[in-house]
């Protein structure tokens, strides 16, 4: 069994939307909002994907200088999870990649809640117990500590304790939906899905939980993020065998404008996945 999460293509929106929105407003002196608006309404991924490993290089000479900074470690956390999960060529190097992505996400959220140092290795329900003293002041450094080891366990899917520590990123992804439903326009509804998407009813799954969260993200990104619709038709459609629902999302996909504000980049990305999608719908049902 293959857990395939957000990381080959929703990644790339809702990471990006995370780090080079809100998040790098923490990098002030370096411009973010500019380089947000420029990389966001890029209509060229390969053009991003070359320039990344710079910014990567930035953050982490920032944060060597600044080891105790939870807001560089944030934006680290989720710089080092999107390349590793969306870009990077070399199979080999995305469990570094993101193993580095969750470790800046733990050392983020120490630091913004001193309890959640000692989180590693807690059973779950002490897991549980210990989200629910997290607050909203502290959802950016919980996000990015969420995202950031849902992509390490995307990349080490083959090993099964990594897949067994699913359930601790879906409670920490349930809390941050507690404190602000709305964060990253439907971001946590979407990574709710796919998580709930990912294994049949008979094994335990829950796809209807997975439909709501799905339909949810999409009524909260107004539609604008394509990407969404495209993992419900991956994640949802194709596990419950629904053609007539796969087709009509992916085609919506393909009709709909990919030139949106703060969406471009990964609208082209979720164009050329639909595309791929639809080929081979008539194979896959």
């Amino acid at each position: 069994m293959t857990v395939h999460l957000a990381a080959r293509s929703l990644a790339a929106g809702m990471l990006i939307s995370c780090l080079l929105g809100g998040c790098t407003s923490m990098l002030g002196s370096i411009a973010a909002g500019t380089l947000s608006a420029t990389i966001l309404n890029q209509d060229d991924p390969a053009l991003v994907e070359s320039g990344v490993p710079a910014y990567m290089l930035l953050v982490d000479g920032m944060i060597s200088q600044n080891p105790d900074n939870k807001d560089l470690l944030a934006v680290g956390a989720q710089l080092y999870a999107l390349y590793g999960s969306r870009f990077e060529p070399e199979m080999s190097r995305v469990p570094i990649l993101t193993g580095k992505a969750r470790d800046y996400g733990q050392r983020a959220i120490c630091l913004a809640h001193a309890p959640a140092c000692d989180w590693e290795g807690m059973s779950y329900d002490a897991f549980v117990s210990a989200l629910s003293e997290v607050d909203g002041r502290n959802i950016d450094y919980l996000y990015a500590y969420s995202v950031s080891w849902l992509s390490y366990l995307d990349a080490t899917s083959e090993d099964w304790s990594a897949v067994a520590e699913l359930p601790w990123v879906d409670a920490a992804l349930e809390r941050s939906l507690e404190l602000d439903e709305s964060y990253e326009q439907g971001a946590l509804h979407s990574y709710l899905g796919i998580i709930n998407a990912l294994r049949p009813p008979a094994l335990g799954g829950e796809p209807d939980v997975a439909q709501a969260h799905f339909e949810r993200a999409i009524e909260l990104s107004g539609g604008r993020d394509l990407s969404v619709k495209v993992e419900y038709a991956r994640r949802y459609a194709r596990l419950m065998f629904d053609q007539e629902l796969h087709d009509r999302l992916l085609m919506e996909v393909l009709a709909a404008p990919v030139e949106m504000p703060g969406y471009t980049l990964f609208n082209v990305l979720a164009q050329r996945e639909a595309e791929q999608l639809l080929a081979s719908s008539r194979e896959y049902f």
